[in-house]
């Protein structure tokens, strides 16, 4: 599975404020290049913490591209992914409509009224690992569903996760002409962070978007 992680942050590298409320960081020509990623995904992923914040819908705007899609004989949509493993994820949350396939991940430790509730709600429920998501089982199994490429938007805990799994193919950072601050705001790498062997990354190239700057970095 070739993964790659997205993100709008702050000049100071904040993803939203210490309330962690949706904040508009990036503009008209970052959205549509994210609308492109996704349509170029077999699956959209974020963390639950994404889905309380902003209730995203994490479907293909652009009718040419969802068109495209169709006409290649794929869904119009990628399919949709959240790694919940506390079970918070709201059954009315918009990522559970039918524009698309949901997967959800969890843990073993799940309750069983839970998962019959969010499989009626319209999820597919992946279990791996017995109190939190075990990443690489998950995404194994849904590298076994036909999920090959795998965009992921966020949150901090869920990117910092991947990265400490050695999972991230590439980064691609939009940093915008913002400052947040805030120690308690989330950032691009949340979790426990590294002390030492730090992730290596390799500088593909930087461009200026709308009134801000796209940095993309390959993970050798």
């Amino acid at each position: 599975m070739h993964v790659v992680v997205n993100a709008a942050m702050s000049a100071d590298g904040k993803l939203s404020t210490r309330e962690r409320e949706q904040v508009e960081i990036s503009g008209p020509a970052d959205f549509d290049r994210v609308d492109a990623l996704r349509a170029e995904s077999d699956a959209v992923m974020v963390g639950v913490g994404t889905v309380l914040a902003d209730d995203p819908s994490l479907t293909v705007d652009d009718d040419a591209r969802r068109e495209r899609r169709r006409d290649a004989g794929k869904p119009e949509n990628p399919a949709r992914i959240v790694a919940d493993s506390r079970v918070r994820t709201p059954t009315d949350a918009r990522v559970l409509d039918d524009r698309a396939e949901t997967f959800l991940l969890t843990s073993e430790a799940a309750p069983q009224d839970f998962i019959a509730e969010i499989t009626e709600a319209g999820a597919e429920v992946v279990s791996a690992g017995e109190q939190q998501v075990d990443l690489p089982e998950a995404l194994a199994q849904l590298e076994d569903r036909g999920i090959d490429r795998l965009l992921v938007e966020g949150g901090g805990e869920l990117i910092f996760s991947l990265f400490a799994a050695d999972m991230v193919d590439e980064l691609s950072t939009f940093v915008g002409p913002a400052v947040i601050g805030g120690w308690k705001a989330p950032t691009l790498a949340d979790g426990d962070g590294f002390v030492g062997d730090f992730p290596e990354l390799s500088l593909r190239d930087v461009e200026r978007v709308d009134d801000g700057v796209l940095i993309r970095w390959d993970v050798p």
